[in-house]
């Protein structure tokens, strides 16, 4: 009986530290949420909100990616599909969330285009102002 009651003196003492060992496990379980959601999950739903974005935001004569690598041009747009134009006589109609990415249209690809000869204007007067130079010698 003496080995009995020594056992339960041993089982309260060992009840009495746990509580600590509680508080620091619960604080470790808090510290691993907070670094999963700043590494994981926010940055997900970031992502998605701007894959959301992008969808809704489709128009046609966009240039879109498919998840299956198909490349075309949005030829229409309804509710919940996307025509896709991939070839002039073919036509794909695919749901929205296929979309993989959207670039510019054709008509903000040439608006992007038109100032790249303006960049190219400097470098002409830099040319002309180095055969002045060379002129004077």
């Amino acid at each position: 009986m003496n080995s009995i009651s020594q056992g339960l003196v041993l089982l309260q003492a060992a009840a009495g530290s746990s509580s600590g060992q509680m508080v620091s496990t619960l604080v470790t379980f808090g510290l691993v949420f907070v670094v999963f959601y700043f590494l994981i999950i926010r940055p997900q739903n970031k992502k998605q909100k701007e894959m959301k974005k992008m969808i809704e935001a489709v128009k046609k004569g966009d240039r879109i990616v498919t998840i299956g690598g198909i490349h075309g041009t949005v030829h229409a747009v309804k509710e919940g599909t996307v025509v896709v134009k991939v070839d002039d006589d073919c036509r794909i109609e695919f749901s929205k969330s296929a979309v993989a990415t959207v670039s510019a249209s054709k008509v903000e690809e040439k608006a992007v285009e038109e100032p790249a000869p303006a960049a190219e204007k400097p470098q002409k007067i830099e040319k002309t102002a180095e055969k002045s130079e060379e002129e004077k010698k």
